[in-house]
């Protein structure tokens, strides 16, 4: 009898954090040689969306020789209902996304800037392979959160990732000032995020609803040419009439 196949290894391949960014940074200077020569092995692919892998591909190819052409390369979507709501709450199953690792084939989980489950969706494909027994190995790469973290200079010791503020100005307004009073008096650094083309409002919305003593930090751009990163507390930011946040992917926090 044929011995049944080993599990094929998850890999959580981190992306460029310059989605959607003209001009685009090399991908030598934010991937590590060992993460970029493991994506180049795979031939079997989840993502957020097939179009954003391809391309992620494609850049990889101009460094590396791909296991094989692009055409060829097996790239499985998560359902676009999960990019918003997520899949940490165990609502999808993603049993069938991961069959690959059960024939023995190797699988890259891709997002499209970033650490795939980290502030994207993913997490239900990892659940799905420990659950089958295979290894999940996350590679090497640019996580937004914590470069921004790091930067602040707020608590890295205690915080939180919040996700997305509301739209609604009341309900954006007060989920400020719970955040505030949560970074205050428990010194946690609350982290969040938004849409490009919104971050100025979000921006006038914080200085409007936090305190003048409250720190705020703006992260943007990482890790591509002209990066920002700008750190002082809400009556410093006031005092700056001319400042605007850019159209650019912004990592926002706020602390003591």
């Amino acid at each position: 009898m044929t011995a049944p196949a080993l599990p094929g290894t998850l890999y959580l391949v981190p992306a460029p954090l310059d989605f959607g960014c003209t001009p685009q940074a090399p991908l030598t200077e934010v991937l590590p040689q060992a993460t970029m020569a493991r994506a180049a092995a795979l031939s079997h692919w989840v993502c957020e969306n097939a179009k954003s892998c391809r391309a992620y591909l494609k850049r990889l190819s101009e460094h590396l020789p791909l296991a094989c052409p692009l055409q060829m390369q097996s790239i499985t979507e998560l359902p676009h209902a999960v990019h918003k709501k997520g899949d940490h709450t165990g609502g999808f199953d993603a049993r069938t996304l991961v069959a690959p690792l059960g024939l023995g084939h190797d699988i890259g989980l891709v997002s499209e800037a970033g650490m795939p489950a980290v502030a994207d969706p993913g997490s239900s494909v990892v659940r799905a392979a420990h659950a089958l027994g295979a290894p999940v190995v996350p590679l090497v790469g640019p996580i937004s959160l914590l470069l921004a973290l790091a930067a602040s200079g707020l608590n890295g010791q205690n915080f939180a990732f919040v996700g997305y503020l509301p739209q609604d100005a009341g309900e954006r307004a007060q989920r400020i000032r719970q955040l505030q009073t949560l970074a205050l008096k428990h010194g946690q650094t609350q982290l969040f995020i938004e849409t490009p083309y919104r971050n100025a409002a979000l921006f006038t919305a914080l200085l409007q609803s936090l305190q003048p003593d409250t720190r705020l930090a703006l992260a943007s751009g990482l890790t591509l040419a002209g990066s920002q990163v700008q750190c002082k507390a809400v009556q410093a930011w006031r005092q700056m009439p001319a400042f605007t946040p850019p159209r650019r992917p912004t990592v926002f926090a706020i602390g003591a």
